[in-house]
């Protein structure tokens, strides 16, 4: 019998573990990379950044750090390098189609005017009929192809390609001002010693409180110092500057927050966050700073301004603090403001049917974050956020590939839309208004036991019983 024929979209770390499960049960997986390299976020990022997660919980479960990385908190090139090995490790490139930027996908086969009532219409990921056609287009030399496949697995990320830009009203954009305006996406785009010149001697405002803010403020600062201060402005993310422990159960919430508290002087600079460290944890939102003191030191010396405003407008030399009428000239504004998944996620599909599937409300319908129930032969890895990315997938990938193999049914699709209606109801009440990222950050070792349970694999991963309710849980306990 011939290998089926697996699409994966992307070369992130969802689509790396992605292929190389598929290998592992036998598949024939294709990736389609828009860019020339791996990495996904990691392969385009600011110079300073360095991983959110500390080490040991941020690694594949069978192919460990190198001990020549001793940094807790690894950098980006070593980030990116530790990658590049896991795929020449897992001989992965090969199976790469590099500068491929898929255009759409669109389902060739039948679709019953009745509802399903398993996955598929027979609940196999292979049924008889149906097919994906893929439409790539090969940006190295302008042609396009389309693929026929067996099954398609969309690891396209959250986190970037389609930027997340605020509104304006007509004259207050960015249309007026005679400035640099950019995403943070352009800016990690560019060479690092473009970057560096970019801002050098510019006055920088940065919109956006998040790592990415927090991560161009510092190097901005580093460049030009208090000759030309940088200001920050928070109101369209979250504010939080806290350093990264490792997750911790809502019951110690509160220490820990009187422990950020007393360490770091958020009072003084008015960064005391709005929300519980707990809802921070349980929504992804926790930032790890390295080197707080430099961040801080950079707020006293006066490189770093921050502001704290819920709207601001544009004017011809910078940009007009609302809530005050403050004007503040400036000659670059960068939009540390994320990014649009879901509209990423949705406009791959050609169909409005499926588009409204996968994207009919903020956060994206999936059973256990992979299937969605009325989109056949499709899944979708990495899309859901985590305190640690590459442990979060690669059980998701594990699980796609022995859904793949046959190892275990989906139930029916009423089952499944009824345990989604219960996560997204958990997601509301445990995140609020940022359920919409559907982070399983709170209960991942729960979340995990779904996955071995479906898998057929003893949940308990620890020697004891004692051991696997108290001891913390990481990639290596499910290699």
């Amino acid at each position: 019998m011939d290998k089926k024929q697996i699409a994966i979209v992307g070369a992130g770390i969802s689509g790396l573990l992605a292929c190389k499960y598929c290998l592992s049960k036998g598949f024939n997986p294709i990736v389609f990379e828009s860019e020339s390299d791996i990495g996904g976020v990691w392969a385009k990022t600011i110079k300073t950044t360095r991983l959110q997660s500390a080490k040991p919980l941020y690694q594949f479960s069978d192919f460990p750090w190198p001990s020549s990385v001793t940094d807790v908190f690894p950098t980006q090139q070593q980030t990116l390098d530790y990658l590049r090995s896991y795929a020449t490790h897992f001989d992965l490139i090969p199976h790469i189609k590099f500068h491929s930027r898929v255009n759409g996908i669109s389902f060739n086969g039948p679709i019953s005017s009745d509802p399903w009532s398993l996955w598929n219409g027979i609940g196999e990921p292979f049924p008889p009929e149906g097919k994906w056609n893929v439409t790539v287009h090969d940006t190295g030399n302008d042609s396009i192809q389309v693929y026929t496949v067996d099954f398609v697995i969309l690891c396209l990320g959250r986190f970037k390609d389609v930027p997340n830009i605020p509104e304006f009203a007509a004259g207050k954009g960015p249309k007026v001002f005679h400035g640099h305006a950019i995403h943070s996406m352009d800016y990690a785009a560019m060479d690092h010693d473009k970057a560096a010149d970019f801002v050098r001697g510019k006055r920088v405002v940065v919109v956006g409180f998040g790592k990415t803010g927090l991560d161009i403020a510092r190097e901005c600062s580093s460049i030009n110092g208090p000759e030309h201060p940088l200001y920050s402005s928070e109101g369209f993310l979250l504010s939080l500057v806290a350093t990264l422990l490792s997750p911790l159960r809502w019951g110690v919430s509160k220490l820990v927050e009187s422990h950020i508290k007393k360490k770091l002087p958020l009072a003084k600079y008015n960064m005391v966050p709005k929300e519980s460290f707990s809802k921070e944890a349980r929504s992804s939102l926790i930032i790890y700073l390295p080197d707080s003191n430099d961040f801080f030191n950079a707020l006293e010396k006066g490189s770093i301004k921050l502001k704290k405003t819920p709207s601001f407008s544009f004017y011809d030399n910078g940009i007009v603090i609302e809530k005050d009428n403050a004007h503040i000239e400036t000659d670059i504004v960068i939009f540390a403001t994320g990014f649009k998944g879901a509209e990423k996620l949705k406009d791959i599909f050609e169909s409005p049917t499926f588009r409204h599937f996968i994207a009919d409300s903020p956060r994206v319908p999936l059973y256990r974050e992979c299937i969605h129930p009325r989109i056949p032969q499709l899944a979708v890895i990495g899309f859901s956020d985590s305190l640690s990315n590459i442990y979060t997938s690669e059980m998701r990938s594990k699980w796609v590939a022995a859904l793949l193999e046959g190892a275990f049914k989906l139930p029916s699709v009423d089952e499944m839309q009824k345990d989604i209606e219960r996560w997204d109801e958990y997601m509301k009440e445990s995140a609020g208004e940022y359920h919409y990222r559907s982070s399983i950050a709170a209960l991942e070792i729960w979340y995990n036991d779904q996955l071995c349970k479906d898998m057929g694999m003893n949940p308990m991963r620890k020697n004891g019983l004692l051991a696997n309710l108290f001891e913390p849980h990481g990639p290596m306990d499910y290699a």
